[in-house]
């Protein structure tokens, strides 16, 4: 089958499009208001986008709270959502008023940064401490503005749990990070790790 999006006649139950780009990992995204109110909040649309720097983004669907706050206080942390909080994950989704704090609501520790005031979860195995580099709002073909808000952040800091390191590399089965598949589904990142060697450049 084939359609075209401006039209998005695919004639399923429910649009596939989130569920083709897929797994896509979790960004937990803490900050902290002006007021000192704490916020946490998991964006499937996260990635690194660069090792040198250290750079991350994570995309908004509007100005959210995450994004006031960052845009506020220009920093934020982004703790790795893995399966063993996969339940305090999903707490920590539902839509409350700015000032609300979804550490105490999802039963987490809000630790705060060490290099940026912004809080990350306490419990999780590894958190990346990040300052706003820019602020995106994509356009669309015809120069109209999309939905989403994209802030990108360069990490500034790492916090990583020995619990999840074997022989120098962070074990991806046992630090089990979670992905967003599309509808309600998610993934579990360390079920089925596998090794691969990038082909060498053949001689000549």
């Amino acid at each position: 089958m084939f359609y075209s999006t401006d039209e998005n006649r695919h004639g399923l139950a429910h649009d596939p499009f989130k569920a083709i780009v897929s797994p896509r990992p979790i960004g937990w995204i803490g900050t902290k208001g002006r007021d000192g109110s704490l916020n946490l909040s998991p964006y499937s649309f996260f990635n690194a986008i660069c090792d040198n720097p250290k750079l991350v983004m994570f995309a908004s669907s509007g100005p959210k709270d995450s994004f006031r706050n960052a845009r506020e206080t220009g920093v934020f942390t982004a703790s790795l959502a893995s399966r063993h909080l996969a339940e305090q994950m999903n707490a920590s989704s539902i839509s409350v008023g700015y000032g609300v704090d979804e550490f105490a609501i999802a039963g987490l520790m809000a630790k705060a940064g060490t290099l940026v005031d912004a809080p990350f979860v306490g419990e999780a195995y590894a958190a990346l401490e990040c300052r706003v580099t820019e602020i995106v709002e994509p356009k669309t073909i015809d120069g109209g503005k999309a939905e989403a808000i994209v802030v990108f952040g360069q990490v500034v800091g790492i916090h990583l749990s020995e619990d999840i390191l074997r022989e120098g590399r962070v074990d991806m089965g046992i630090a089990r990070p979670l992905g967003r598949m599309g509808y309600r589904d998610y993934a579990d990142g360390g079920a089925d790790v596998f090794e691969m060697t990038r082909p060498s450049t053949p001689k000549g």
